[in-house]
């Protein structure tokens, strides 16, 4: 669940207060008219508010939910995702559907994960496997010329909203789109997503997805088996000296998500093979450190887990990973800090394994990382103040800065 903005005005705009209204009138509906009634009210709303660019707005009015009620949170956050990731636009007399589209690669390497401008030759090639293995046939696309990390992204969804109604006239208008330039730096992570995006137009009502056209979701399936076979050579070439996998071309928020969630465990695998080779010791040599940490505002709620790595001779913290919660994830997680915590914190490996903290400790004794050392209390979400890097819980629960030591040869300084 996204965690409230800071520095946030008391009281609610009319239009932030009318977005709140409108999302709790959704989940009180007692029919689906009803519902859908609410629900064009937000949209129109929410167009208007994206379409002058008044991010604050929405911002401001997803804070109060927040807060507030879950469920017209969640309703007002899908709405606006849905606003700023379709769109429906007029072309000679026709109404087209438009659908912004992420392709997440996972990507796990020793070195860099590249970034970055698309050769033109290589756009037309990922297209041309979009369009006949993931595409309905009576659609137009149009893919941005570049390889995205998740810095790179839109920040907002006004920011997406303006992006999917540039490349939706593109792709109906079938003109080339322009290389993003200047785009932020990305910071070596040892494993990381990077995203292809594209827009996809049908005519409005009809089919974006192959898979729509049969009713068979087990053609969702075997549409990306095609995309990993076509699409996986060309990728390749995009990020040498990667391991690579490919996730299903979803809708844009839907796929952002997922990449951040399936490259969760590819970032444990990839530290602990990094840190093994770098410093020449052995899986057991490591010692892990797991805290929960949330903002102090979410009544005990975990946004993410950061888990610390340090060598048994000596303690200090060396490297450092992020594991945020999605979903029903950080709900999962509060009712499991809930349950009776035993009074030292070492967690067994015998632990039956359903909750994400449990999945990251399968995850440790996978590579043989078998001391693990789980705090107890909820930390907040300290970064540092010179450089914005996480903090990360040494064994005595002091957060501190993760650092290799002087003499560990150079390359990544980063863990994601």
């Amino acid at each position: 669940m996204r965690r409230p903005s800071k520095n946030i005005p008391h009281k609610l705009s009319p239009d932030s207060q009318r977005l709140a209204t409108l999302a709790q009138a959704i989940i009180q509906a007692s029919s689906r008219l009803e519902e859908r009634n609410w629900e064009r009210q937000l949209d129109l709303l929410l167009r208007k508010l994206l379409k002058t660019h008044h991010q604050e707005v929405i911002d401001a009015a997803l804070d109060h939910l927040f807060k507030l009620e879950s469920a017209a949170y969640d309703a007002l956050m899908e709405c606006a995702e849905a606003a700023s990731e379709s769109c429906q636009i007029e072309q000679d007399g026709v109404c087209y559907d438009a659908l912004l589209i992420a392709m997440p690669i996972l990507a796990w390497t020793r070195f860099s994960i590249a970034s970055g401008a698309i050769p033109a030759e290589m756009v037309t090639t990922l297209s041309a496997h979009l369009q006949a293995h993931m595409l309905a046939t009576e659609t137009k696309m149009a893919m941005m010329p570049n390889l995205f990390s998740i810095d790179q992204l839109p920040r907002s969804h006004a920011e997406t909203f303006a992006l999917t109604q540039k490349m939706a006239q593109a792709a109906l208008k079938d003109s080339p789109l322009k290389q993003v330039a200047q785009q932020p730096e990305t910071a070596p992570f040892l494993a990381d997503t990077r995203y292809l995006l594209a827009v996809v137009t049908a005519v409005a009502g009809e089919p974006l997805f192959r898979w729509q056209i049969s009713a068979n979701l087990q053609e969702r399936d075997e549409a990306l088996a095609q995309w990993n076979t076509q699409a996986m050579p060309n990728i390749a070439r995009l990020l040498p000296g990667c391991g690579i996998e490919l996730l299903l071309p979803e809708a844009y928020f839907v796929a952002c998500r997922e990449g951040d969630k399936q490259i969760r465990p590819a970032s444990i695998r990839a530290a602990v093979h990094y840190l093994t080779y770098t410093l020449n010791v052995e899986p057991n040599d490591l010692q892990a450190i797991i805290g929960s940490f949330g903002e102090e505002s979410t009544d005990g709620r975990v946004d993410e887990y950061r888990i610390s790595f340090a060598l048994m001779e000596n303690m200090e913290v060396v490297y450092g990973i992020v594991w945020p919660l999605y979903g029903q994830e950080d709900d999962e997680e509060l009712q499991y800090r809930a349950m009776e915590v035993p009074s030292d914190p070492v967690i067994s490996a015998d632990v039956e394994r359903k909750s994400p903290i449990e999945e990251i400790l399968a995850l440790l004794e996978e590579c043989g990382v078998i001391n693990v050392k789980r705090h107890a209390e909820l930390f907040a979400m300290e970064v540092c103040d010179d450089c914005g890097a996480p903090l990360f819980p040494d064994m005595d629960a002091e957060l501190t800065h993760a650092e290799m030591p002087e003499d560990a040869p150079t390359g990544s300084t980063h863990l994601h």
